[in-house]
């Protein structure tokens, strides 16, 4: 049977190549004579695992030594609480611009555990284009790099009117995608289901110097620090979740690091705003070209009672996951890593073909 093509907004796509492996790997893990699934994390093969993975995220993100690589149980959700929990300081606050559904709950859940201030706040389709104003009390400044659900992007870092600002970001779903320079955050996070795993994990980038800001009454297994010094093994692992961003971070050294993704998710996302763009009248709702998401294209359709015989068609095609977020409606294509440019050659297709059975460009 052949493959879907899943424009889900993750877990996205892996590559065939990838799954074989895994699926290798849970009946006999390398000729070893067990699973994956058995594998004690304390002995070599985890070893060697988890040290291919860290060697090769601060290969492909040229992640500098004065950072540590660290890996979280728990997810994206998880690290809405451990930012504010590590890195808030005595009689500070932390600071977030607020974009869209994901970056509003971090703020929110750093109002429950700790101390918060909203920077700035959006409708869902822009970005500040504007200084963001920072008082001395924050600690850091938090935005989501791509919001999944509003279909936002930021092209580069937001202008702060503080001369050495602490960037946070949670980069869940363009990690991987584009090359982006460390050294100008202080941390950065990301739940590994978009472009570089399945969920369950996360993966933090943090300056040294931030860790050990968290009280002595932050649980251990919510303080960076003690994975820092436990190798991200406080706890016994997911394993299968370290062994496929492994997987994943080789394959996109071997597709050509994190460059050629960036050009591919260009390529991609350019195409299927054009049609869009081509069909206005019918297709609306895409965003403001400066602020589009290379990962998710979020449209709708201008007669709202097309939207289901779209997503149904498309299905029977073997499109599958195009509905929008629950929260927003409409339509979403995320177009992660994985995804290939023909599949989304595919769906264009598809797009005029179903606007010109409907009355529009015949």
């Amino acid at each position: 049977m052949d493959r879907l093509i899943n424009f889900a907004a993750g877990p996205s796509m892996m590559p065939e190549s990838v799954l074989r492996k895994i699926q290798d790997s849970i009946l006999n893990y390398e000729g070893q004579g067990y699973s994956i699934l058995e594998m004690m994390h304390r002995k070599p093969p985890f070893e060697a695992i988890l040290l291919e993975l860290k060697s090769r995220v601060k290969s492909l993100l040229n992640v500098p030594d004065d950072y540590e690589i660290l890996f979280c149980p728990g997810g994206g959700k998880m690290q809405f609480g451990m930012v504010p929990l590590n890195l808030v300081t005595p009689g500070c606050r932390g600071g977030y611009i607020v974009t869209g559904t994901w970056s509003r709950m971090a703020s929110e859940e750093a109002r429950r555990v700790s101390r918060e201030v909203t920077l700035w706040a959006g409708n869902g389709r822009d970005l500040p284009d504007e200084v963001v104003e920072v008082p001395d009390d924050a600690d850091y400044v938090y935005f989501c790099d791509n919001e999944t659900v509003d279909g936002t992007e930021f092209q580069g870092l937001p202008a702060v009117s503080c001369a050495d600002p602490v960037f946070v970001s949670d980069m869940s779903s363009n990690f991987m995608s584009r090359p982006f320079d460390v050294s100008r955050f202080g941390a950065i996070w990301a739940g590994v289901q978009k472009n570089f795993g399945t969920a369950g994990l996360a993966c933090v980038i943090v300056r040294r110097n931030l860790l050990g800001n968290a009280a002595d009454t932050v649980p251990q297994m919510l303080n960076w620090n003690v994975y820092a010094k436990s190798n991200s093994l406080q706890n016994t692992p997911p394993v299968l979740q370290f062994y496929t961003a492994m997987l994943m971070a080789r394959w996109v050294e071997e597709q050509g690091g994190v460059a050629e993704m960036d050009r591919r998710a260009k390529e991609r996302s350019a195409l299927l705003y054009s049609a869009i763009d081509d069909m206005q009248d019918f297709y609306v709702g895409a965003l403001p070209p400066e602020v589009r998401s290379r990962m998710n294209v979020v449209f709708t359709i201008a007669d709202k009672n097309l939207i289901k015989p779209f997503v149904e068609e498309a299905a029977a095609q073997g499109m599958i996951n195009l509905a929008g977020h629950r929260s927003v409606g409409g339509l979403r294509a995320s177009l992660y890593n994985v995804m290939p440019i023909e599949a989304v050659q595919k769906l264009t297709v598809f797009m005029k073909d179903f606007a010109g059975r409907h009355g529009k460009f015949h």
